[in-house]
């Protein structure tokens, strides 16, 4: 089976590109006759051509148009941009991903509601003096990824949210390939949902954590795509103890609240609320402008957004623009790709 691989591109941008040779198939009549008679025909393999960023359509098409920012705009002394080549990218590499039917599954465990993941074989403490696998994900909230020939100890960990093909059921274990690692894992089975065999990703979120944006956009047909809205957001900030970057990758949207409840930094008590809050990673949610206690009612806009990241993970919007994608993008049937 064909597997495609999630490569973060050196100059600053997430690259999404398929990384083997496989083909879809199907058979269909040939017109020329063979040469030894005229009596039957020949069927020949039909190969689709995998799509590349300039197959990619795109079209403005706002289904939201407030706060709409321009393809390129300046912030300070420098200019920001929508990076469309990179989106094109990504988008060519989803259109690939579906041109034939996938079982598809997310990776879960938020808040280690399946269990605490067991350690890798080798690990790090970070600095949130969290267990993390080698390359910076941590073991809280995330999923063991065992080799196929060894299911006694992991070696590394998947995020919560990570979209994965479904290869078989083996014993307690799915045999799963994630489309940002170019392995084939073993996963026990608590750990994984299955989606709907009818699934199919029409709704794609794009931020931009170097230039703190947010584009929406809807497929329309293949190599087709709607520009829904360009906007100003504001992404996680990497600050120990408490405050995590975004993190980069491609995510499914899991989980969806009107008002997800936050906690004061280092305390059970009650901070406030982010209203139109749409889950994708973790505790990382696409959520309107937050409201700090006592304050009880919803803030329209804030003049941080689209300026430097200082979210605690979370995504934050104008509230009618996070009210706009929690109304827009289906759960376990959208896509979030965080790029920089």
């Amino acid at each position: 089976m064909k597997r495609f691989a999630l490569l973060t591109a050196v100059a600053l941008a997430l690259a999404l590109a398929a990384c083997d040779d496989r083909e879809a198939r199907m058979d269909v009549a040939d017109p020329v006759w063979p040469a030894v008679t005229d009596t039957a025909e020949t069927e020949l393999p039909f190969r689709r051509k995998e799509l590349t960023a300039a197959d990619i359509s795109l079209t403005k098409d706002f289904l939201y148009d407030k706060y709409t920012l321009d393809d390129t705009y300046p912030y300070q002394d420098t200019v920001r941009s929508f990076k469309w080549d990179i989106i094109r990218q990504c988008l060519a590499f989803i259109e690939n991903l579906q041109a034939e039917p996938q079982r598809w599954a997310v990776l879960q465990n938020y808040k280690n509601l399946n269990g605490e993941a067991p350690v890798t074989a080798r690990y790090v403490r970070n600095e949130f003096n969290r267990v993390s696998d080698t390359l910076g994900i941590e073991r809280y909230q995330s999923v063991p990824l065992y080799l196929p020939s060894d299911t006694l100890t992991p070696v590394r960990y998947g995020r919560d949210g990570s979209l994965a093909r479904l290869v078989e059921e083996v014993g307690s274990y799915w045999l799963l390939e994630p489309v940002t690692l170019e392995s084939a894992w073993l996963v026990p089975v608590r750990y994984v949902k299955e989606l709907s065999d009818t699934t199919f990703f029409r709704h794609v979120v794009f931020v931009d954590r170097r230039d703190q944006n947010i584009a929406t956009l809807e497929r329309k047909a293949e190599g087709e795509w709607l520009v829904r809205s360009m906007n100003p957001a504001t992404t996680g900030k990497h600050r120990p103890p408490y405050g995590h970057d975004t993190p980069l990758g491609m995510f499914v949207v899991q989980q969806k609240k009107p008002k997800m409840i936050f906690l004061k930094d280092g305390s059970t008590a009650t901070g406030g609320y982010a209203p139109y809050a749409s889950r994708f990673t973790n505790g990382a949610y696409i959520h309107g402008v937050p409201v700090n206690v006592p304050r009880t009612a919803m803030i329209e806009y804030s003049w941080s957004l689209g300026t430097t990241p200082r979210s605690h993970m979370c995504v934050r919007n104008a509230t009618s623009h996070a009210k706009f994608v929690y109304e827009w993008a289906p759960v376990l049937a959208s896509l979030v790709v965080v790029i920089e």
